[in-house]
């Protein structure tokens, strides 16, 4: 399995950046739960990886305790499986109940947007802009795994705002479910991504909520979009390979 660790960028890079984002963590477990999650989400901890208990108390300097709690939070949530003669492992995105996920994501991230408009202060969009301006040097020099965790963490920062736990909780649910990694492969998608976060910040500075709605919602249902795109080309290509390979015909 892979390590905390990755080339050039040791456990404690990580481990700073998950403390640096978001400093609510009122437990151990939640602390060990909310970094394992980024993992999985930015990709770092692919899905069907196996996690060990030892492995990342060692790295984050914990006992296995906190670890072994993480997971069962996790397990609850969606982002891991626990098997019988595997362990813990990172859970694969239900790709049949995409569509319906994708719908309650553009309702509920709606409402946390709107209620974070009410809370929102001068330095929260500091660091939100920071966080922007940190994914945009990511896309730039393409590195796919950072955009995905500075991705994860502008949704997670601003949805924290809005001061709603339950909803916010129920969102990270649905983000267990959702195929990230196979969208953030799609070509042009992280400028894109890049280009409707900061139509979001525009519209949530001019207080305009018709617009922030929309904003998100185009946001969410633009990665979903391109993705059942990207799969029917995909499936068309294969038919017509498919097609040619019988007729014994060249596939061109």
């Amino acid at each position: 399995m892979p390590t905390l660790e990755r080339p050039g960028k040791p456990a404690l890079y990580y481990i700073d950046r998950v403390q640096s984002f978001d400093m609510e963590f009122k437990t151990k477990e939640e602390y060990v739960a909310e970094f394992l999650r980024e993992g999985i989400l930015s990709g770092r901890f692919p899905r069907g990886t196996r996690l060990k208990q030892a492995d990342i108390a060692a790295q984050l300097k914990l006992s296995i305790t906190p670890v072994r709690e993480a997971f069962r939070i996790l397990e609850a949530e969606g982002y891991v499986l626990s098997e019988t003669h595997r362990g813990v492992i990172v859970a694969p995105f239900d790709a049949s109940a995409t569509r319906e996920i994708n719908e309650l994501r553009m309702l509920l991230e709606s409402r946390l947007a709107l209620a974070a408009m009410e809370h929102i202060t001068p330095q929260n969009y500091a660091a939100l802009g920071e966080l922007q301006r940190e994914f945009e040097e990511a896309e730039t020099r393409r590195d796919r795994e950072a955009v995905r965790a500075l991705n994860y963490r502008f949704h997670r920062q601003l949805y924290t705002i809005a001061r709603q736990p339950q909803t916010l909780h129920f969102v990270q649910v649905l983000w267990a479910k959702y195929p990230f990694d196979l969208i953030n492969l799609i070509g042009g998608r992280m400028g894109r991504a890049a280009a409707e976060h900061r139509r979001l910040l525009k519209a949530m500075k001019a207080g305009d909520r018709k617009a922030v709605v929309n904003a998100l919602r185009e946001h969410i249902d633009a990665g979903w979009c391109e993705l059942q795109a990207h799969l029917d080309k995909q499936q068309m290509s294969l038919a017509t390979a498919e097609e040619h390979k019988n007729k014994g015909a060249p596939v061109a």
